[in-house]
């Protein structure tokens, strides 16, 4: 599968955005579009549910060496063998957790991502000793209607503070790509621009190229 230093589009299969496909159509199209890491993401969904999605997605991406992320369900993640779990603040601190190893145990797979809002959340994140973690949201996202927006200075110090892999994430579309990235952002999170548009596969292409050709 690819390192993780080698992932810069970071793309979702979102329960609130199928609009009627099925997720192993959505998994083809992000794998073509060159998505480097797919997160399955379905808040609605019961935990079997999500699994059964997880089984049908996992031999695709594995066909194209994209990781899957589960979102929240770590016992989905180590059922199947994804390659990553991504936690909230929520799902991870409140939890009581302080390391990664509290949530995951002591394995190869699956890998932690962490969410982070602030400076202060990445401090912390980073002392969990996460594979990598989230910056966002940039900006306002019908993805997460109540968050407030990070805006472009939480990048610039992510930019400047963050020693492990970090994507921003949140209302990015390829109009403002360019701004996230000015700002320092080299891996990129990507869900409704992508998953609403009318060819997946093209416009994750346009999402990887831009990023390429900036760094």
């Amino acid at each position: 599968m690819k390192p993780l230093s080698e992932c810069f589009l970071y793309a979702f299969i979102d329960g609130a955005y199928l609009h009627g496909r099925a997720p192993e159509q959505l998994a083809e199209e992000l794998c073509e579009g060159g998505a480097d890491l797919i997160q399955l993401r379905a808040k609605h969904s019961s935990p079997e549910d999500i699994l059964g999605m997880a089984q049908r997605i996992l031999p695709i991406l594995k066909a194209s060496g994209v990781d899957l992320v589960i979102n929240d369900h770590v016992s989905i993640a180590k059922q199947i063998g994804a390659g990553f779990c991504h936690l909230g603040q929520e799902d991870f601190f409140e939890a009581g957790h302080r390391k990664a190893t509290d949530a995951l145990g002591v394995c190869a797979r699956p890998l932690l991502g962490l969410s982070t809002h602030s400076s202060e959340q990445a401090r912390r994140a980073m002392d969990a000793a996460p594979a990598y973690i989230a910056i966002g949201p940039v900006y306002a996202t019908g993805t997460k209607p109540t968050a407030r927006p990070v805006t472009l200075d939480y990048v610039r110090w992510a930019a400047e503070n963050v020693r492990l892999p970090w994507f921003a994430i949140g209302g990015i579309t390829l109009e403002n790509l360019d701004q996230i990235l000015a700002a320092g952002a080299r891996r990129i999170c990507v869900v409704s621009a992508i998953l609403n548009s009318a060819d997946v596969a093209a416009t994750c292409r346009k999402f990887k190229e831009r990023i390429q050709s900036h760094g």
